[in-house]
């Protein structure tokens, strides 16, 4: 349990539980799950409140622990949670290849399997990190270095990752 608040309607409130948000009387004696909604706005509040509660200050992540890829000006800016295993992941690459203009942070996050795990650390100790990157997961071209570096990296992401409801990947975060 995140938080539990006073929601809209007297005598029922809101408990977040992170990636859901649940409704209890005072007692909690009794659970309500699903979306509350305001009939007079059409507003769904549980979405409106997930949104809220989910919300990330994009400039404060920690993007020392990230490959980053620029392309173009780099303007653009997005955060990606992925593990190199991840087939949706390859196809998300495929997709950012084709943008311009775009700076692409990279959380490698390897959750799917150990080879995962194996992978991400190989591709943290490369020389070219990103070139590491785009090479598997476009190219699909091993990552070559021995996993001898540095690699808390990896496990600050997957803390991160945990704190921020990441649970799957590819998960995206824009700058806005």
């Amino acid at each position: 349990i995140k938080s539990v608040q006073k929601s809209p309607v007297p005598g029922l409130y809101e408990v977040n539980l992170g990636a859901q948000i649940v409704y209890t009387d005072a007692t909690g004696n009794y659970l309500l799950m699903g979306d509350l909604v305001d009939t007079r706005t059409r507003t769904n509040l549980t979405e409106a409140r997930l949104a809220e509660t989910n919300k990330i200050d994009f400039a404060k992540l920690p993007f020392e622990n990230a490959v980053k890829v620029v392309k173009g000006t780099g303007a653009r800016k997005i955060a990606v949670f992925s593990d190199p295993n991840c087939p949706y992941c390859k196809q998300l690459e495929t997709t950012l290849k084709s943008l311009d203009n775009v700076t692409v942070y990279t959380f490698l996050y390897p959750v799917l399997s150990p080879d995962s795990s194996v992978k991400s650390k190989s591709i943290w100790c490369s020389k070219d990190r990103s070139g590491a990157w785009e090479g598997w997961m476009l190219d699909h071209t091993p990552p070559t270095a021995a996993a001898s570096c540095d690699t808390t990296a990896i496990d600050k992401n997957l803390k991160l990752g945990q704190s921020m409801n990441v649970t799957g990947t590819p998960t995206v975060f824009l700058a806005d």
